[in-house]
This record gives C-alpha cells, sequence and structure tokens, in this order.
C-alpha cells in the first residue's frame, strides 16, 4: 500500500513537473528578455524570474516589471556587505531599476533569493506565506545560467505549488469545485500580507488562469500526500475535522506575524533598498503628476533629502483629498 502511495506521489511531482517547465519556459515579451540582459550586465545568477501584473496584463508605460534574481550565494549579486547580511537575516532585498530598452523607458522591482532560500520559502513549514504563494501563480524563467540551474529552480516552483495546494485543502471549502479552493486560499493569503487590495482581485488572479489552476489542483495533492474524491464537479479532499481545526491553528500564527515581519522588512529597505529614492519619485508622479528631480545627494541619501521633497510636494498640493 505504501509503495502503491509512493508511486502515485512520484508520478503526480512527474506531472506537475512536466506542466510547471512548460509554463516556465514559455516565450515573454521581448523587452522584457532585453531588460533583464542588460540589469545583469556581466553577473550571472542561477536564474531570474518574471510574475506578477506586468505578466498577467502585459507591458505598458506605467508597468512596474516584477522579478526575483535567484544566486546559489549572497555575494554573487553585487551590492554591499550590509545588504548581503540583511537579506541572509530577512529575505528578500528588493531593488528598484529604470533602463532604456529598444528606446523606452522600463522599470522594475527585483527581489533577490539564494537557491536554498527560495527552497525553504516555498516548503509548507515556512511561516512566510508570500514567496509560494507568489510562485504558486503563473510565472516564467526568463533567464538562467544552464540547465542544472533551470532544473533545480523549476523544483522550487514545484514546491510552491504543492504547498499552495495542500493550504487550500485545508482552509478551502468542504468540497467545491476547484478554483473555489483557490479562490479561498489567495483570500487567506492576502491577508496574511495584509495587502491592500481587495478580495475581487485574489478571485481575478484564478479566473484570468482558470484552465491552469484547475488542471494542476489534483496532481498538487496526489503529489503532496491528501487523496479525494469527486461529487460531480466538485472535488471533496479527504481532510477531517481535526485537521481542519490543527490548519486554522498554524495559519493565525502565520498571519499574527504578516505584520510585524512586513514592519521589519520597511525598515530593512530604508537601509537596502537599492534605488529607493528612484522608486519613491516614479510613484509620485505616477499618482501625482508631480515630477521630481532627483539631486546626486538625493540619490545617495534619500533619507536626508526627503524633507524638503516632501515639503515641495505638501506645497504642490499632492496630499490634499483628491490629489
Amino acid at each position: 500500500m505504501a509503495e502503491t502511495e509512493q508511486t502515485s506521489r512520484s508520478q503526480a511531482i512527474g506531472q506537475i513537473t512536466h506542466m510547471l517547465a512548460q509554463e516556465l519556459a514559455t516565450p515573454v515579451a521581448p523587452e522584457v528578455t532585453l531588460f533583464v540582459e542588460q540589469m545583469l550586465g556581466k553577473v550571472r545568477p542561477l536564474g531570474v524570474l518574471f510574475y506578477g501584473s506586468g505578466l498577467r496584463s502585459g507591458i505598458d508605460e506605467d508597468t512596474l516589471l516584477d522579478f526575483y534574481i535567484i544566486v546559489s550565494r549572497q555575494s554573487d549579486w553585487p551590492r554591499s556587505t550590509l545588504a548581503c547580511l540583511a537579506n541572509a537575516m530577512l529575505p528578500p532585498n528588493v531593488e528598484y531599476y529604470e533602463l532604456r530598452v529598444a528606446g523606452r523607458a522600463m522599470r522594475a522591482k527585483v527581489a533577490i533569493l539564494t537557491l536554498a532560500q527560495l527552497h525553504t520559502l516555498t516548503g509548507f513549514a515556512t511561516l512566510n506565506t508570500t514567496v509560494w504563494a507568489r510562485f504558486s501563480q503563473p510565472v516564467r524563467l526568463v533567464w538562467r545560467s544552464n540547465a542544472q540551474a533551470g532544473q533545480a529552480i523549476t523544483q522550487c516552483i514545484v514546491r510552491a505549488n504543492v504547498t499552495a495546494a495542500r493550504w487550500a485543502a485545508l482552509l478551502g471549502p468542504l468540497k467545491a469545485a476547484p478554483s473555489a479552493f483557490w479562490n479561498a486560499l489567495y483570500a487567506s493569503t492576502y491577508k496574511a500580507e495584509l495587502r491592500v487590495e481587495n478580495g475581487r482581485r485574489s478571485s481575478g488572479l484564478v479566473d484570468a488562469n482558470l484552465e491552469r489552476y484547475e488542471r494542476i489542483l489534483l496532481p498538487c495533492w496526489q503529489a503532496g500526500g491528501i487523496s479525494f474524491r469527486h461529487e460531480g464537479e466538485d472535488v471533496v479532499p479527504a481532510i477531517s475535522a481535526e485537521q481542519k481545526s490543527r490548519a486554522q491553528r498554524q495559519w493565525r500564527l502565520r498571519a499574527r506575524l504578516g505584520r510585524p515581519l512586513n514592519i521589519l522588512r520597511l525598515i530593512k529597505a530604508v537601509y537596502t533598498f537599492k534605488g529607493s529614492a528612484r522608486y519613491a519619485a516614479w510613484k509620485v508622479r505616477r499618482h501625482s503628476g508631480i515630477e521630481i528631480t532627483l539631486s546626486p545627494f538625493a540619490e545617495k541619501h534619500p533619507l536626508l533629502a526627503a524633507p524638503p521633497v516632501l515639503w515641495r510636494l505638501w506645497r504642490q498640493g499632492a496630499f490634499r483629498q483628491g490629489a
């Protein structure tokens, strides 16, 4: 019996791996590839993952691209020793890039993780829900150093999807269509991350790739050791009331940790967010229409330069209601 179950899990993992390897390799807009190549320069990480609204909705002049750069060691990505230490203690670090690609300005928010951190943060036991939730959604591996690195990153993406599906079974309804389990999961992760988006945003993630989510749920349950049965168009995971209760307690811990972890990351970002002044200037222009010209001093010392900039914004009405 145990051997049969192990065989079933192995087959399910193979199915998921094949599915996600194809998804990761799906071509993206040429501008995205060019941006990544220009951003990397001579640096050679293990891989670069592309995700988020730029992948889901396409690229326009206001699109902020989202990338995760995966490295073998903290020192493999050029930055200060302080930034490396902070990324080792409380990952990920975030950086902001503005580049001209094919004659147009493009922007990106870039997070950095080691492969070991990616593996840990996509596992079921992690208290940080952000990474596995993010990579249970469609993602592209837009750059890799070699096939071996690509396979290692793919295994972590498989791990993220299995983790997400397990939580979907534990936090979701007793029985429902597959999409309902994903909707319940993302509603829970948005709350745990203290995201400002409403519930329609989380359900929109599933609706935009409905066939994909319906197809991957059951193999992920098999890989995660969750048996199930069909009742018409609904599926019923074999989750006991005791398992549900225990999972709810475990999830409440993760949700409670969301706020302090976010605050700690914000404090860390003050000292490690490369390009933070340019990122803030872009956000101000986007939301208020006010252009901020950054001096070299403001670029290097954004905190010290902030008071006169805030005074100027106040004088120009950026903080008034409706601005």
